[in-house]
């Protein structure tokens, strides 16, 4: 099983071992682009893996701060007392990059940047960059994708 996220058709396909499609969903990448640098607020490219998957069972809303249940479930009141505040969402996908020197170790580690694919706020727009650096993706989308996807799946992330 890979994963791969098309930067510019801001899309996620998920293929089986044989390279077939398996799903494929609309995401949401960085809205500044493509760029491995810490503090950049860009989306990482190249080889990655899953790390850590965080969230399994919870309901679909559930909000996360630095990785945890906040005890909070997403609502239009919720974002309406919080505005501007970047909702990571249901499920956490973690990355860590796999090439060291360009998305991992020192200053373009993709895990140290908490880069994941992660669950946001139906009203945030998919297949338009937007992210602070993240892939976004609506909420049953990764929740679809969480339960296909074990740890250590590979994912790559490409600007096609």
């Amino acid at each position: 099983m890979k994963i791969v996220v098309s930067l510019a058709r801001q899309r996620l396909t998920l293929f089986d071992d044989a390279g077939r499609t398996l799903r494929s969903w609309p995401v949401s990448t960085s809205a500044r682009g493509a760029g491995e640098r810490s503090g950049s607020f860009c989306t990482p490219r190249g080889k990655h893996l899953i790390r850590a998957r965080i969230g399994s069972g919870l309901p679909p809303g559930t909000v996360f701060v630095a990785r945890r249940p906040s005890g909070e479930i997403h609502s239009p009141e919720l974002a309406a007392a919080h505005p501007g505040r970047d909702w990571i969402l249901t499920r956490i996908l973690w990355l860590s990059g796999r090439e060291p020197g360009f998305n991992r170790l020192g200053e373009v580690d993709t895990m140290r940047r908490f880069i994941y694919i992660h669950g946001s706020p139906e009203t945030e727009p998919m297949g338009t960059p937007g992210s602070h650096g993240c892939i976004r993706m609506r909420n049953a989308d990764v929740v679809d994708l969480f339960d296909l996807a074990p740890v250590y799946t590979p994912v790559e992330i490409v600007e096609g």
